[in-house]
């Protein structure tokens, strides 16, 4: 067996809560990115987050997408039993929402 597949598997088994709350953290901002990529490739990173401010009922709508990778670990990690990871997937999905509608009303 090849023995970088077994670290690879091994390490998305941790079951620590700094390890779900560093996947927690990434996980939004990579799906932000694919987004972007999907939906507004041809505007520049400035013009998109210029749209975000200027409108901002799309905050929501762009952050709902970028939260459905997190719902997608925590739902994994639940599964697994690797509660203290969940734990930490799910402390910081909060803190985005939250993040999100401050947004939402103070732009």
């Amino acid at each position: 067996m090849n023995p970088v597949s077994i670290t690879n598997t091994t390490m998305l088994k941790k079951d620590n809560f700094k390890f779900g709350a560093l996947l927690g953290f990434v996980a939004p901002i990579l799906s932000l990115v694919i987004y972007y990529y999907a939906k507004f490739r041809l505007f520049s990173v400035k013009d998109f987050l210029g749209f975000i401010a200027s409108n901002t009922n799309q905050v929501t709508a762009i952050s709902v997408p970028c939260l459905v990778l997190n719902i997608a670990l925590f739902t994994y990690y639940v599964n697994t039993r690797l509660d203290k990871t969940a734990k930490g997937i799910f402390a910081v999905t909060l803190l985005y929402a939250i993040a999100a509608l401050v947004l939402k009303f103070v732009l």
